[in-house]
């Protein structure tokens, strides 16, 4: 005959990692650079070599992904990877990151994630124009085809 050994009684509420919220009382996010995770989340994003998506699934959850590479170094890699969700909201709440066309599935909606390109200072030393060529003479030599 098969015994069977009751375990309902064994079970142990294990300690699980506390993970702060973002968006807890700690106001918004300073305008420097982004630290921690964030920075990490933000130097993968802005890899061109490491496509970099965010799926939108059904329910509302959201998952930053990008695809890591063999390294045949130490044999880790080729699989994908995520990012932490919390800290690439930040980003894209910051203005750091954008997202691209919308790729619709009946479960999900996956956007490519890219940095944002930052405009340009418009205050600087010296105004942006155009340096001036000499303008031609219709019918004369150019200077390198005369002579002396």
């Amino acid at each position: 005959m098969l015994s069977t050994v009751d375990r309902s009684r064994s079970l142990v509420a294990l300690p699980t990692a506390h993970r702060p919220q973002s968006g807890r009382g700690s106001g918004p996010a300073p305008a420097g650079r982004p630290s921690g995770a964030a920075a990490d989340a933000l130097r993968v994003i802005a890899d061109p070599r490491t496509p970099t998506y965010v799926t939108v699934y059904a329910n509302g959850r959201r998952r930053y992904s990008y695809w890591r590479p063999l390294d045949s170094a130490t044999g880790t890699g080729g699989c994908y990877a995520a990012l932490p969700t919390a800290d690439c909201d930040e980003l894209r709440a910051t203005g750091r990151i954008t997202l691209g066309e919308p790729v619709v599935d009946p479960n999900r909606t996956t956007y490519r994630v890219r940095a944002a390109v930052r405009a340009q200072s418009a205050v600087r030393g010296e105004p942006a124009v155009a340096p001036t060529r000499p303008e031609r003479v219709r019918g004369a030599a150019p200077e390198r085809f005369r002579v002396a």
